[in-house]
């Protein structure tokens, strides 16, 4: 045990590093992104003209029906051969925004499905547009259930980003992978790679829990107030 503490502590400072400077940053944007084209993918599928329903299904059975390494691998190592060369972090982006689009749109296709018709009819009735109605009463009502599982979603990206350690993105897991490389420890590093992880999906559950009270209390208000 004396022995670890030692070297836990001088991988700390990389580990860290790689986290902020690119777990994180890839996190937050892909998720970002993915959640917009989400958005776009089940408005199509629900409101949408056929053609493209069929496109954004196509896209979503790709998707969800092969793995995400292999996915990455097919943007990384498979576009050179048609004469595409992406970095190794735009390539992540790219990966990881299309997994979490094709997820997501599922969810919210969902969620946007739930708001009873009698919300449409109601807001119709006093003149809003279909924009307007969207915007003021169905996306509101719909994102406070796609809190919980978007939230899910968010806090398995973090995970999932160790995957673009296989790509040579230089993050948490690649970190880990490079010191194990030159101590010869990897049962140390691997467990503090996984204890950070850790540490940051027990933040995100925490606000996740916060975030949901913070609507079930509105939804309540607003409940009072009808």
């Amino acid at each position: 045990m004396s022995d670890w503490l030692p070297l836990m502590w001088s991988s700390l400072a990389p580990l860290l590093r790689a986290t902020l400077t690119f777990t994180i940053p890839l996190t937050l944007i892909t998720f970002t992104l993915g959640l917009a084209l989400g958005l776009l993918c089940a408005v199509i599928r629900l409101f949408g003209p056929r053609p493209l329903v069929w496109i954004v299904r196509f896209y979503v059975w790709v998707i969800r029906g092969t793995p995400l390494l292999v996915q990455l691998f097919l943007i990384f190592y498979g576009l050179p051969s048609l004469g595409i060369t992406l970095d190794a972090f735009v390539a992540g982006l790219i990966g990881f925004t299309l997994n979490v689009g094709a997820y997501t749109s599922e969810i919210l296709r969902a969620v946007i499905s739930s708001v009873p018709k009698g919300q449409w009819e109601a807001s119709y009735s006093i003149g809003m547009s279909w924009r307007q109605t969207m915007k003021r009463t169905i996306m509101p009502q719909a994102a406070r259930v796609a809190v919980p599982p978007l939230s899910n979603s968010f806090i398995s990206l973090v995970k999932d980003t160790s995957l673009a350690a296989a790509i040579t993105v230089p993050e948490l897991f690649q970190a880990a992978q490079r010191i194990v490389a030159t101590t010869y420890e990897p049962l140390i590093l691997y467990v503090e790679a996984a204890l950070i992880y850790l540490a940051l999906c027990s933040v995100l559950s925490a606000l996740q829990g916060r975030l949901e009270r913070r609507l079930g209390q509105y939804g309540g208000f607003l409940e009072e107030r009808r």
